[in-house]
């Protein structure tokens, strides 16, 4: 039997629709299904000053439509190499995650040093497979899918303190999405809006740019 090594079951989901209005009152809400108080207080600091914790890259684009992290390895098409060259980026990681730690520089996202390593913060993809929205069975697992894997808009940069918070909060991991979804209109699951969405889930009134295709 092949065991499951993404590890995206969890016991726990958000207990409420996400409010984009008053997202502060929602994860008041939300913190107050969880027992420890002192994981209450650490998720709300770090909510409170999340620029500190979590960079958002200053665009939406799609940086190779196509690819995802089902291989191991990616050789990048030359013309992308030199679209990607032509914007400064010369050191084009191979490796399974590479390409979408790529597509967050190209889309101007800043990448803080590390303070214990020589290694910069991790680029994490907030839609994970894990997590479904209330009422939802499944949820985006963007490694997974050509249109979403180098998906700019699904990307962050995290601090070592707060990285396994999305893999452990659903509140967390949903309040990333809600701020991705008003940064950018990105709506994978199309929960945050009735508006059409386009191939790419993204609202109409939104626009994301294909490098790659």
């Amino acid at each position: 039997m092949v065991k499951n090594k993404s590890n995206l079951k969890s016991p726990n989901k958000i207990n409420s629709q996400c409010d984009l209005l008053q997202l502060d009152l929602w994860v008041n809400g939300e913190l107050k299904n969880l027992q420890n108080e002192n994981e209450r207080e650490i998720i709300a600091i770090i909510l409170k000053n999340l620029d500190d914790f979590v960079k958002f890259p200053k665009e939406a684009i799609l940086m190779w439509e196509g690819c995802d992290r089902i291989d191991k390895y990616h050789k990048y098409p030359e013309e992308l190499k030199t679209k990607l060259k032509a914007e400064g980026i010369e050191s084009l990681d191979g490796r399974a995650n590479g390409p979408a730690v790529v597509a967050y520089l190209f889309a101007k996202g800043e990448r803080p040093q590390r303070y214990g390593s020589k290694n910069k913060w991790s680029i994490h993809h907030i839609y994970s497979g894990k997590f479904p929205y209330v009422n939802c069975n499944n949820t985006l697992h963007a490694k997974k899918d050509g249109l979403h894997f180098t998906q700019s808009a699904g990307l962050i940069a995290i601090h070592p303190v707060a990285d396994q918070m999305c893999d452990e909060y659903p509140l967390f991991s949903w309040y990333l999405r809600s701020i991705a979804y008003k940064k950018f209109g990105y709506d994978p699951d199309e929960v945050f809006s009735k508006e059409r969405h386009n191939k790419y889930s993204f609202v109409e009134s939104s626009k994301c740019e294909v490098v790659y295709k």
